[in-house]
């Protein structure tokens, strides 16, 4: 009889010790969830409610270590993945964009071209585009007094007046004059000196008319100088592959001195594109675009032409909107997953299946008119289905689709003859090399009177392009939905 009873008692302490790490892990998960869930539930997706979230992680580091960083810090890109995972099993579908809470106080360091092909960028009788757009940057920037300014030619050097005497100042390069060596800019050591001074949360800002012009390049070919330039660029980039890089093109007025690459200088008053280029960690920049006090600095007003180095493809979050006017066919929303459609049925005589998404965009951090081109899409399926897109309106809003289009920015309408059992359609926003660099690209800038000279810079893509080239790998896509479509 103790032996039985020694037995038993063994067994149930073996099934006590197997439960309790199985009841941990249903605390740990049910924990979390729950909270998520809950604020879903309460429509409280505000700072308050990610605090306590993240109060209850960072008082279980054990249970939710994967959501920490190394420092004990909250991991906003894991954090922002599971709340979303969480909101799409709800129905409908909800989504929650928590990467502007995961901001700290953010530094900026401005680096002001000071060559001479930029000084008549400023000059009394001109427009002061220039001067007014790095004004705004600073302006825009949450909190002036993390600003620091240095101004740039043969190396970097730190700018001697107060931010307020920089914005006031009339006359920028009269006051700077005499500040380094105006006759060449050495991008290779002030692109590698601003990567390597960035600590964590420092955003930098380079202002330049982005001409490559090293120093000692006389009876150097400009075929010669292109192909270093590529690789300069490269060369410097792929080593930091955690950075990214917002090349802004601005248009200026530009009365004085050019130096052409391979000539005499030449004198030209009329337009010449400029450059403000912003360089920060990739998730410093992917939490900016996600907080709208930080819109006007990232994407500064009469931007011409604009592009991200190092993009990572987005989780684009997204709801089948199961009554919209342009739906054509029968179909179902699937119960357990977000992006199925079952008892799917064209027309009956047409064979046209229509169905509509309401997805967020605005993660991608582009214009409207780069999202609504359908010629940025890549489109997939054996229906061959085709795609519009349009912004979502106050207008289209009702009560019967307010569920589906809240915290959405775009409608994408798809259709097709679907004729299958199954199908599968795959929408991919490519990221692509942009037209609009090469476009704005000259190997020889001799002839002021060139009908391209006020809209073109020197090596312009060559230089990009060995940025590109350092990152491309991996990052071909901004973002991707796919639907799987079963009769």
């Amino acid at each position: 009889m103790k032996m039985i009873r020694r037995v038993y008692h063994l067994v149930s302490i073996a099934i006590v010790m197997l439960a309790i790490p199985l009841l941990a892990s249903s605390c740990r998960g049910g924990g979390l969830e729950k909270a998520v869930k809950m604020a879903f539930i309460d429509g409280d997706t505000t700072q308050a409610r990610y605090d306590s979230i993240c109060s209850l992680i960072k008082n279980n580091p054990k249970s939710y270590a994967e959501f920490l960083t190394e420092n004990g810090e909250i991991n906003v890109d894991a954090l922002g993945s599971y709340i979303n995972k969480v909101g799409s099993k709800l129905r409908p579908p909800m989504s929650w964009n928590i990467k502007g809470y995961g901001l700290k106080e953010l530094t900026l360091t401005v680096y002001f071209e000071r060559s001479g092909s930029m000084i008549p960028y400023d000059t009394p009788g001109g427009g002061g585009q220039l001067k007014k757009a790095v004004n705004d940057l600073i302006n825009f920037f949450p909190g002036k007094e993390g600003v620091k300014i240095n101004i740039v030619n043969d190396n970097i050097y730190p700018y001697k007046g107060t931010i307020d005497s920089f914005l006031q100042d009339r006359n920028i390069y009269g006051s700077t004059s005499g500040t380094g060596d105006a006759s060449y800019t050495d991008f290779k050591l002030i692109f590698e000196k601003i990567i390597q001074a960035q600590k964590p949360g420092n955003v930098s800002v380079l202002i330049t008319d982005l001409i490559y012009s090293p120093k000692n390049t006389a009876d150097v070919s400009v075929e010669k100088i292109l192909n270093e330039e590529n690789s300069v660029a490269t060369s410097i980039f792929k080593t930091y592959k955690g950075k990214s890089i917002i090349v802004n093109q601005m248009m200026g007025d530009y009365n004085g001195q050019y130096y052409p690459y391979n000539g005499a200088p030449i004198t030209y008053n009329g337009k010449r594109p400029f450059y403000v280029i912003i360089v920060a960690d990739a998730s410093t920049i992917d939490r900016m675009s996600g907080d709208d006090k930080y819109a006007k600095f990232l994407h500064p007003a009469d931007v011409k032409n604009s592009y991200r180095f190092n993009q990572a493809q987005s989780e684009l979050n997204f709801k089948v909107v199961p009554d919209w006017k342009d739906n054509v066919g029968k179909f179902r929303p699937s119960r357990s997953e977000n992006n199925v459609l079952t008892n799917c049925e064209g027309d009956r005589e047409t064979g046209v299946l229509c169905f509509t998404l309401a997805a967020n965009l605005k993660p991608l951090a582009k214009d409207d008119a780069f999202l609504t081109n359908v010629a940025n899409y890549a489109v997939q399926s054996q229906s061959g289905f085709e795609i519009t897109i349009h912004a979502i309106k106050p207008e289209d809003i009702t009560n019967n689709n307010r569920s589906y289009l809240e915290g959405m920015t775009h409608l994408i309408t798809a259709k097709g003859k679907f004729k299958t059992s199954r199908d599968e359609l795959s929408i991919t926003l490519a990221n692509q090399f942009p037209a609009w660099i090469k476009e704005s690209t000259t190997t020889s800038d001799t002839d002021s009177n060139a009908t391209n000279f006020s809209t073109t810079t020197f090596g312009l893509e060559q230089f990009l392009q060995g940025i590109y080239d350092a990152f491309s790998a991996g990052n071909d896509t901004y973002g991707k939905i796919v639907m799987k479509l079963e009769n």
